[in-house]
């Protein structure tokens, strides 16, 4: 499957399995993990990027992300594993 028969060029949201998800959503999550693994990262900008992910696990998982694929980082697989639990 292309990208484009998810969401196509003009469309910037889908609704997957309930939950209304962004175009750039996962893009966004790489970008927030590789700021926490990032040993220069400021703290400001490593709370930043935790909050950021918190906000898109709806999304995330509704996708089935994590269902697919496994976080390597202990840190960063921790932090949305302790999300995910708490939600249920």
């Amino acid at each position: 499957m292309r990208a484009t028969e998810m969401l196509a060029d003009h469309v910037n949201e889908g609704n997957f399995n309930g939950v209304t998800v962004r175009k750039g959503t996962v893009g966004a999550f790489i970008v927030n993990a590789r700021i926490l693994v990032n040993p220069t990262s400021t703290a400001q900008e490593q709370a930043s990027a935790l909050n950021d992910i918190e906000d898109a696990l709806p999304a995330l998982e509704a996708l089935g992300l994590f269902e697919i694929l496994e976080v390597r980082d202990p840190y960063i697989r921790s932090f949305i594993d302790d999300r995910l639990h708490k939600a249920v």
